[in-house]
């Protein structure tokens, strides 16, 4: 058991580097991915008309519930990321990486 330690130890460097890279990065990127998702549509049916200080439907759409979505989903995201550590340690605590 004493010559597998620095295996685990190479083990657990690179796994953390995976998820750091593959979850970590997209919260972190967060506000890049909402100006792509935003140009790409996505949400697009919670825009509704603004009607504006007179009351015509010309003007630019009111995208609030939109932003409150990506919100949402950032919030949602961010929550999940810090709270899979407590099942995750417990994991490599218990089997090892």
């Amino acid at each position: 058991m004493a010559g597998q330690g620095l295996p685990l130890h190479v083990a657990t460097l690179l796994t953390g580097l995976l998820e750091c890279l593959g979850f970590a990065g997209v919260l972190f990127g967060w506000p890049s991915l909402v100006f792509v998702f935003k140009n790409e549509d996505y949400f697009k049916d919670l825009c509704g008309p603004d009607a504006g200080p007179i009351g015509n439907a010309t003007g630019q759409a009111d995208c609030k519930a939109q932003d409150e979505r990506f919100s949402l989903i950032f919030t949602l995201g961010s929550f999940m990321n810090n709270f899979m550590t407590f099942p995750t340690g417990y994991i490599f605590d218990r089997f090892k990486t």
